[in-house]
C-alpha cells in the first residue's frame, strides 16, 4: 500500500493506474483470505490433526473436533481432518492442504455444503483406498458431517499405515539422529526383540481362531459337494459339466492344502478365495444339470458365506446399525421379507457367539478374501457401522487387489506420518479422480 501511495503522487495518468491496481487488490482479496485460511488450516493440523474453519463451527462444533481429534490421537494414525467452507477450491484443496502440512498421511475435507473427499499419499494407504471410504461413508451417512467423518476415522484408522504424527517432525531431521545414537545398543535389540515376539504370538493366536472357522467352511463346501453326487462317467454327463466339477473339485483340495499350509493371518484370504470360486462352479454345474439358467457371477451371501453366491441384494441393517443394500442368498432373502432375522454366520469368542462382522480384525481375511473379486468399495460399504468395519485392515488385504494397498499390520516396515515437508509427489497422493468415489457431492462413486 505505501508503494500506491507513494505512486500517486505523480500525473494524472500514473493516479489511474495505481487507483485500478488498488481495485485489482480488493479483488483479489478473498482469495488472498482463502489462501490464508489454508495456512490456518495446515497450522492447525500440524498440532491437532482436526481442523474446524470459523464459518463451520455452527455444523461442527468445537466440541465435536476435539472428540474426532481424541480419537484419531487414540487410533495413533497420520490421519488429518479438515472442513472448511465453500470457498475453498474444491480442485486443489486436498493437494495444497497436503503441501502445506507436508506430512505423509490420509487426508479427508469436507467442504461446505458440496461433501465429503479423502485422499492419501501411497506410504500412508493403497490407492484409492481412502477415496473409497470417503464414498461409502458419505453415501451412508448422507450429509451428516459428525457422523461422516467418524465412521471415516473408524474405517480409515486400522488400514492406514505407521504411527501418528509427532507434532515437532519439522526437526525430525536433526531429532532424529540423536535419538537413535542414544537409543543404540542392547537396550533397543531387546525391546524390538519383544515386540516382534509379541507380534508373532498374536498373528499365531488370529490362525488358530481363523483356522477353526475356515475348516467349517471348507467342510460345508465339501457336503456341499457330495451331496450334488456329480458322476463325471454318467452317460448324462457332458464335458462342460464334467469342466465344471473339476474346477469345483480342484478348488476344495487347493482350499485345504492351502489352509494347511497358512503360516500367518493373511494367508487366509487365499483360502477364502478359493472356497468362492469352487462354490461358484459348484453352482453353475447344479443349474446345468437342472436344465436352470446359469447363476450371475455374485457376491457370497454377506449373513454367511457358506450360503453359496447371492441372488439379490436387499436393504438390511445389522444391530445397532444403518440400512444397507447386502448380497444374500433366497432363503435370506425371504427370511428379511418375512420380518425375520436372517441366517447369521457366527463364530466363537471371548464374548461368546458373534456374527463374523463383530468378531474383531481378525476376521479381515476370512471376509477379504471372499469379497476381492468385486471391487474395492463393496466390503467397506457392506460393514460400515460394524466392528470390522471400523477394524479391517492388513491380514485381509496383503497384495488384495480390491484395496490395492493391502494389509501391512504384520509387517515390521514403518510408511505413514514421515515429514516430507512440499518435497512429495503430487502424483503419489492418490485417490482416484476427482469424479470418483468420495467426490463432493457426497455421493461417492461406483461399488
Amino acid at each position: 500500500m505505501r508503494t500506491l501511495a507513494r505512486r500517486s503522487r505523480g500525473t494524472g495518468p500514473l493516479a489511474v493506474v495505481a487507483a485500478t491496481l488498488l481495485g485489482l487488490l480488493l479483488l483479489l482479496a478473498p482469495a488472498a483470505s482463502a489462501a490464508g485460511g489454508l495456512s490456518d488450516a495446515a497450522a492447525t493440523l500440524k498440532k491437532g490433526q482436526v481442523y474446524v474453519a470459523p464459518t463451520m463451527l455452527d455444523r461442527f462444533s468445537q466440541a465435536q473436533a476435539d472428540a474426532l481429534t481424541k480419537k484419531i490421537e487414540k487410533a495413533d494414525k497420520p490421519i488429518f481432518i479438515a472442513v472448511v467452507p465453500d470457498s475453498a477450491n474444491k480442485d486443489t484443496i486436498l493437494t495444497d492442504l497436503r503441501t502445506l502440512v507436508g506430512i505423509d498421511g490420509v487426508y479427508g475435507v469436507w467442504r461446505g455444503t458440496g461433501g465429503f473427499m479423502a485422499r492419501s499419499d501411497r506410504g500412508a494407504m493403497g490407492v484409492g483406498v481412502a477415496d473409497r471410504i470417503g464414498g461409502a461413508v458419505a453415501r451412508a451417512d448422507k450429509g451428516d458431517i459428525n457422523a461422516t467423518l467418524n465412521d471415516f476415522v473408524d474405517q480409515a484408522a486400522p488400514q492406514t499405515k505407521g504411527s501418528g504424527v509427532n507434532h515437532s517432525t519439522s526437526i525430525a531431521w536433526v531429532v532424529i539422529p540423536v535419538v537413535l545414537l542414544v537409543l543404540a545398543g542392547a537396550g533397543v535389540f531387546f525391546l524390538f526383540r519383544r515386540a516382534k515376539k509379541r507380534k508373532e504370538e498374536q498373528a499365531r493366536a488370529e490362525l488358530e481362531q481363523l483356522r477353526r472357522v475356515v475348516d467349517e467352511d471348507i467342510t460345508a463346501y465339501g457336503v456341499e459337494l457330495e451331496r450334488l453326487d456329480f458322476n463325471p462317467r454318467a452317460a448324462d454327463a457332458d464335458d462342460v459339466q464334467r469342466t465344471d466339477y473339476s474346477h469345483a473339485l480342484e478348488s476344495y483340495e487347493k482350499a485345504k492344502r492351502l489352509m494347511d499350509e497358512a503360516k500367518k493371518p493373511e494367508d487366509v484370504k487365499v483360502v477364502t478365495e478359493t472356497i468362492e470360486d469352487g462354490r461358484f462352479a459348484l453352482a453353475t454345474l447344479a443349474a446345468r444339470r437342472d436344465k436352470r439358467p446359469l447363476p450371475e457371477r455374485r457376491p457370497p451371501c454377506f449373513m454367511d458365506p457358506r450360503h453359496g453366491p447371492s441372488v439379490k441384494d436387499v436393504e438390511w441393517a445389522p444391530a445397532g446399525g444403518s440400512a444397507r443394500s447386502v448380497p444374500v442368498c433366497q432363503a435370506d432373502a425371504d427370511r428379511v421379507a418375512a420380518g425375520l432375522d436372517p441366517a447369521v454366520r457366527t463364530v466363537d469368542t471371548e464374548y461368546g457367539p458373534q456374527p463374523y462382522w463383530n468378531a474383531g480384525p481378525a476376521y479381515a481375511p476370512y471376509a477379504g478374501g471372499y469379497y476381492s473379486s468385486f471391487g474395492g468399495g463393496l466390503l467397506p460399504g457392506l460393514l460400515v457401522g460394524t466392528v470390522l468395519g471400523s477394524m479391517i485392515s492388513s491380514p485381509a488385504y496383503a497384495a488384495a487387489p480390491m484395496m490395492e494397498g493391502g494389509h501391512h499390520g504384520y509387517q515390521d516396515q514403518y510408511e505413514g506420518g514421515d515429514f516430507t515437508g512440499a518435497d512429495f509427489n503430487a502424483g503419489d497422493f492418490s485417490g482416484s479422480d476427482w469424479s470418483g468415489g468420495g467426490d463432493f457431492g457426497g455421493g461417492g462413486g461406483d461399488w
